[in-house]
């Protein structure tokens, strides 16, 4: 049982794609509880991995009907371990998805407290029983259909704040009604998932928040316009509903969007959950939001910030300071803001092609997440050691998002041809990760000029950042680069000015060192996580799913929310300051740090013991060996014998391993690493065990001279060791009373070769756009 304490607590729910997840914390947002319901494992008559079905093609769909009885699982747990009568808010998120009522819809006022609601709400309440996630690309098509019949990427972002995506939400219900017009017709109210769970709690049915109706390629915002306000284009809505009348019935499944800016009660709790569970009648449910949102607010970025969340889709967000969409990126209004607040806003970028290719290289170039790593690090920036033949690579196996909308494959170039295969087997994890960070290194630049981060963007948005790790200096640059035209670039790839000061890293891969470190260097910032997450990673380095006992990001800001908006409802003097959520949530935790003398914020409820809570030394894995000055000291000690063996023989055989993957075992890896957004979004994506049974042969065994006459040792010898993930280096007291932990230091000169490669990354990213190669 968790400690006793009289405070008031909040609760903060998430429903990711493997599990339902709760986080509970008191007035000052110190954890008190954690509880989780794993849907494949509790719920097993669902048959699902990792929270899903998949289907030939690419779907993936989940059963509504699961997350009814993880509810009611997830409920008696919290009935059973927590003193439920002192939850004063709940507040919450959830992945995309779409729950589509059947007509008439039941009415969730009237449910009977004796019964569990899964036996109340069952699969025949649902037109679509089993809708897609996040993950499905089944509906690209149909978005770059839309986006044509809005007049090309530019203009429907214009429009409705979004370009095509593969699973954005107009695109999936374009799709239900050419596909199966029964389920079309039969549908009463749809949901986003997040709306359904709120309205779970309420007992009556919840409209989305602003925030997600910007994603859904249906609403048009109206930004700063005088005297213009938000609403449903009927247009839009008409081309997905085929006619006036059907997109009219649409807007009716949608509802209402709450523009209030998320700082208000949306209801109180069902009498159906007082009576079951013990509520307090008075408990007041806040606005749900999306699980990548609920992370952001979780971890309180500062307006210099930037948040990378791996995944199965890579997530870069950022604070913005303007209402202007375009193809670029994704902008959606801040989910927690007081309607006296200035409206502010949040930029994303995001990559689908992110865990699964990381999963694929893994398989097909080493054996264990642990060599992938290491390989990493012993590999120099570029893949090669000179200056004049860097390698590349694009792992595009899914449709993703602009400017790869129409791009689909793995190409890999050497002194800027393109080839079928590295000569260095070696390089290509380093490759992949250099490209899907520098993706976003490049993307954020081309973002500046539009103006939505203002007239200061990057680091001199906070005079109070981190600093660069020039201190004091001018701007270094290359020796010998001329940088007066950028070398063709609409950007200057050597100035680090507009990049973000600090880059706070969410989700498996970013418990990898060679990863964390990568981001620094590429960005020229620190990398901070969370100290949840650094301390889960110590028990279970590669997977997205907590560790047993951790929190989820998302479900924290879920309850942070909760315990904003009850502030303001009480009274309290932490409510009625007129800072934003992240000023009076820095506030809370600031009083909390003061109160206790300095101690961190608790990371854990009754969790395992992890391996190693110490600071980073040599050898401790935190770091990046090559070239980096101080931190080459690990370059001798990283590497075990089993796994140098393993990279030797790689390079012997020329390529022979692994590379015969044909779309349907990208299929299969893609099942088993689903998930949405890192720590704090859903999945277990790089589950302990290989992906799929194409995994690289055992290479230990091939090299062991004895592996004949002595096949035990043999097996022996070839064991992966386990990953050494990255621990907390020494970090400010502002940023450890936030639950901030640095993992990474930048080094400037790292930042200048990845600057050099910058232009030639571009240069190829536009041949793979045009059709050129």
């Amino acid at each position: 049982m968790p400690p006793k304490s009289l405070s008031t607590l909040f609760l903060g729910l998430e429903l990711a794609t493997d599990q339902l997840r709760a986080s509970i914390v008191d007035e000052n947002l110190e954890l008190v509880g954690v509880e989780v319901v794993d849907f494949d494992t509790e719920v097993p008559e669902y048959q699902t991995q990792g929270g899903i079905f998949t289907t030939p093609g690419d779907a993936y769909t989940t059963p509504v009907e699961m997350w009814l009885k993880a509810f009611d699982l997830l409920f008696e747990k919290l009935g059973k371990n927590y003193e439920l009568t002192r939850i004063k808010a709940i507040g919450g998120a959830a992945q995309q998805a779409l729950v589509w009522w059947k007509a008439p819809v039941p009415p969730l006022q009237a449910l009977d407290p004796r019964l569990p609601i899964h036996t109340q709400i069952t699969s025949q309440s649902f037109s679509l029983q089993n809708p897609p996630i996040a993950q499905d690309t089944s509906a690209h098509t149909h978005a770059l259909a839309l986006e044509a019949a809005l007049g090309g990427p530019d203009l429907m972002a214009a429009r409705v704040g979004t370009c095509a995506h593969p699973s954005l939400i107009a695109a999936q219900l374009l799709r239900v009604r050419e596909a199966w017009p029964d389920i079309w017709s039969r549908t009463g109210r749809v949901q986003v998932a997040s709306s359904f769970l709120a309205s779970l709690l309420t007992g009556q049915l919840v409209g989305m928040g602003e925030a997600e109706a910007s994603s859904t390629g249906l609403w048009a915002h109206a930004g700063s316009q005088p005297g213009a306000q938000s609403h449903w284009d009927e247009g839009v809505m008409e081309i997905v509903g085929g006619n006036r009348e059907e997109g009219h019935r649409i807007w009716s499944w949608l509802g209402d969007v709450d523009i209030s800016g998320g700082r208000r009660r949306i209801g109180n709790i069902s009498r159906y959950l007082v009576d079951r569970y013990g509520f307090d009648s008075e408990v007041i449910i806040t606005p749900f939001t999306s699980d990548y949102l609920s992370t952001y607010l979780s971890l309180c970025p500062s307006p210099s910030d930037a948040v990378l969340a791996f995944g199965p889709m890579d997530v870069m967000m950022a604070p913005a300071a303007n209402y202007i969409p375009t193809r670029l990126y994704n902008l959606f209004p801040h989910p927690a803001q007081d309607a006296s607040e200035k409206r502010r806003y949040i930029v994303m970028l995001t990559s689908r092609n992110a865990d699964v290719p990381r999963a694929l290289v893994r398989d097909m170039y080493t054996k264990s997440w642990s060599a992938f790593d290491r390989l990493v690090a012993i590999v120099p920036p570029g893949g090669s050691i000179g200056l004049d033949d860097k390698l590349f690579s694009f792992w595009l196996l899914q449709g993703d998002t602009y400017p790869f909308a129409h791009v689909k494959g793995i190409y890999r170039f050497e002194t800027g041809v393109k080839v079928n295969e590295f000569r260095d087997l070696r390089a290509n994890p380093r490759c992949l990760l250099e490209s899907q960070i520098l993706s976003f290194r490049v993307r954020w630049s081309r973002t500046i000029p539009a103006g939505v981060f203002g007239t200061t963007p990057g680091r001199a948005r906070n005079a109070n950042s981190t600093p660069s790790p020039i201190s004091g200096a001018q701007q270094k640059r290359a020796t010998g680069v001329n940088n007066s035209n950028n070398m063709g670039l609409p950007f200057d790839p050597y100035d680090y000015a507009t990049l973000p000061a600090r880059i706070l890293a969410t989700g498996a891969a970013a418990n990898f060192p060679s990863i964390a470190n990568l981001a620094g260097d590429v960005f020229n910032a620190p990398v901070l996580m969370p100290t949840t997450q650094v301390d889960a990673a110590q028990v279970i380095p590669h997977r997205n799913t907590p560790a047993p006992g951790y929190p989820a990001r998302a479900a924290l800001g879920g309850a942070y929310v909760a315990r904003w908006v009850w502030g303001k409802e009480k009274g309290t003097p932490a409510g009625t300051g007129r800072g934003g959520f992240e000023e009076e949530v820095r506030r809370l935790l600031s009083k909390r740090w003061a109160a206790t003398g300095g101690a961190p914020l608790r990371t854990s409820i009754n969790a395992p013991s992890s391996t190693s809570k110490a600071a980073s030394a040599a050898g401790s894995g935190a770091s990046t060996p090559y070239g980096h000055g101080s931190r080459s000291a690990l370059g001798s000690t990283i590497l075990v014998e089993e796994e140098e063996e393993e990279v030797e023989e790689m390079e012997r055989s020329g390529g022979g391993y692994g590379l015969g993957f044909s779309e349907a075992d990208i299929s299969r890896i893609r099942t088993v690493t689903s998930s949405t957004t890192g720590t704090a979004m859903s999945g277990s994506t790089l589950g302990e065990a290989p992906s799929t049974a194409f995994t690289t042969p055992d290479l230990g065994a091939l090299t062991s001279p004895n592996a004949g006459s002595q096949p035990a040792e043999g097996a022996a010898a070839s064991t992966p060791s386990a990953l050494q993930p990255v621990t907390a280096m020494p970090t400010s007291d502002a940023e450890l009373q936030l639950g901030l932990a640095k993992v990474a230091e930048p080094d400037v000169d790292a930042f200048m070769s990845y600057a050099a490669l910058v232009p030639e990354y571009c240069r190829l990213e536009g041949l793979l756009i045009k059709g050129i190669v």
